[in-house]
């Protein structure tokens, strides 16, 4: 990635190595179509979705790209571990060669915009 801080989430993608480009347009897509009125942006120098507080975000290591949400369950992260991505307490790691595991992220961000409704 360059040193330039980016302005939108498009400029992180396109700033972002290439091999890691395809899996973070996927989630962009996915946290769009899963919670449309969501908004992005970048907070933090990472993209970061807003929906009545932070949904869900995603930034770029060496290797993979770390999805967040604050939602993240042991039962999910058990389920995402036994087809080898790896967790941490709020975290998804996805590793440039994986797949996005779809059905669980959709999960996720379900579960974080109900949260984050019944706050407000």
């Amino acid at each position: 990635m360059t040193y330039s801080k980016p302005n939108t989430i498009e400029e992180f993608i396109m700033d972002a190595p290439e091999e890691s480009r395809e899996i973070m347009i996927s989630l962009s897509d996915l946290i769009e179509s899963t919670e449309p009125k969501a908004e992005g942006g970048i907070s933090w120098n990472v993209p970061i979705y807003k929906y009545h507080g932070v949904l869900a975000g995603f930034s770029l290591a060496k290797k993979h790209v770390s999805f967040g949400i604050d939602s993240l369950t042991a039962e999910i992260r058990e389920t995402l571990e036994k087809k080898g991505y790896k967790t941490g307490k709020k975290t998804i790691q996805i590793k440039f060669n994986q797949v996005i595991p779809k059905i669980e992220i959709e999960q996720l961000i379900g579960l974080q915009a109900r949260l984050n409704e019944s706050k407000k």
